[in-house]
């Protein structure tokens, strides 16, 4: 654990004291962590699930109470386990060749690759790929799938090696990484020395702005250091010589957007409307005054008490539970709400690397999608709701014995 006091906490990005609650969950522990069946009778670990947003920068953000290196060493989440994910990086992959003429001359480089579940249809094409990714568990399977990868986390030190190896490349790719650093200075001005003259970065990370708009709370956990607006992702990135010259909405992870930046100083490469637009919006919704952030813990606490209502009526009426997914969200609104296996007997998930276990703190077992065909379940907890159209159409054939879904966020619902 980080040795830092609560008065010594300052902003990763301006080093401006943080004071300024903006969502307190109470104690947790790590999100993507389970626990194995010889481990149920050892003592946890719980760190304290507090977002901050700085004052000055208007960055949300969690203090860094974790080791990055003891939740990225050895990761359970897999890319490649979503279906409707693979499908939007396949499109991804076809844009970009096609939007800065990606071919064999070119070099895409993936910051937190994961599995190889994205580069592998760039190299399909012809292009050359290199991934970073600092969890060896799942570099090993990218490695296995002819994609190459190196085992470490990105910042100023590794972009130089990689450039001396390598040479600088055309496009840097990261999807839902720039929320996972806590050295964010360290990683963008890494992305600046990597970068070719004329390349381009791209990155994908959830909105803020949906984030507050869509109630999503769970997605606050030990993993997402930063929670971030456009505004302020582009004062970080002007801040190391990189601009932003435009941005795409898109609806991947309950509402994400996708920044394109290059060198501060290539006109080649005109700021667009939609990024004037999105400034203008978050602007206007007053992303940059601190009475906008005051006021979610209330909405948290309101979801909590009417998700705990629905959940305890069910079981009143002796209907069973059972859960959907083991993701990191999921984590944060089981600890948070104190949903344990009172209320889901079980969970399940198509990942087989976290079958057999329990879910961190609440001890909820979780098997293979298979169990639900064996006991019939009355409701299923969805708790990867970003993904809820596509569960829904995989588990649809539990509707023959009228069972129900059941989506947490933005507000309890029945499907």
């Amino acid at each position: 654990m980080i040795d830092k006091k609560k008065s010594d906490l300052a902003c990763r990005f301006c080093d401006t004291p943080l004071k300024i609650i903006f969502a307190d969950l109470g104690m947790s522990p790590p999100c993507q962590s389970q626990v194995s069946p010889e481990q149920l009778g050892e003592p946890e670990k719980f760190y304290p699930l507090v977002a901050y947003v700085c004052e000055n920068c208007f960055l949300v953000q969690l203090p860094e109470y974790i080791d990055p290196a003891e939740i990225f060493t050895e990761y359970a989440y897999f890319s490649s386990y979503s279906d409707s994910w693979l499908n939007h990086v396949k499109n991804y992959t076809e844009l970009m060749c096609s939007k800065f003429n990606l071919d064999g001359n070119s070099s895409v480089v993936e910051l937190a690759s994961n599995d190889g579940y994205l580069l592998q249809y760039f190299a399909s094409r012809g292009v050359p790929v290199l991934g970073v990714e600092p969890a060896q568990n799942v570099a090993d399977v990218a490695i296995k799938k002819g994609i190459p990868t190196i085992r470490r986390f990105f910042g100023k030190g590794t972009a130089m090696e990689l450039v001396r190896e390598n040479g600088k490349a055309d496009l840097i790719v990261g999807n839902n990484v720039l929320a996972h650093v806590p050295d964010i200075n360290d990683f963008v001005s890494g992305m600046k020395i990597l970068l070719k003259d004329n390349g381009v970065i791209t990155m994908e990370f959830p909105h803020l702005m949906r984030l507050m708009e869509r109630n999503q709370f769970d997605t606050i956990y030990h993993e997402h250091y930063s929670y971030l607006s456009f505004l302020t992702v582009g004062k970080i990135f002007s801040f190391h010589g990189l601009r932003l010259f435009d941005v795409e909405e898109l609806e991947t992870h309950g509402g994400s957007i996708r920044i394109y930046a290059c060198h501060a100083e290539n006109d080649q490469k005109p700021t667009t409307q939609n990024a004037n637009n999105l400034k203008e919006v978050e602007i206007k919704k007053g992303f940059e005054r601190l009475d906008t952030y005051s006021s979610f813990t209330l909405k948290i606490i309101n979801t909590k008490r009417q998700l705990l209502e629905h959940l305890i009526k069910i079981k009143s009426e002796g209907k069973t539970i059972v859960g959907y997914g083991a993701p990191g969200k999921g984590n944060t609104l089981l600890n948070y709400c104190g949903i344990r296996t009172d209320f889901l007997d079980y969970t399940v998930d198509r990942n087989p690397y976290k079958q057999g276990n329990y879910l961190a703190g609440t001890h909820i077992p979780i098997y293979s999608p298979d169990k639900i065909k064996e006991t019939k379940p009355d409701y299923i907890f969805i708790l990867p709701w970003n993904l809820k159209d596509e569960i829904i159409d995989q588990m649809g054939y539990v509707r023959k014995w009228g069972a129900k879904f059941i989506v947490p966020i933005p507000e309890v619902a029945e499907y």
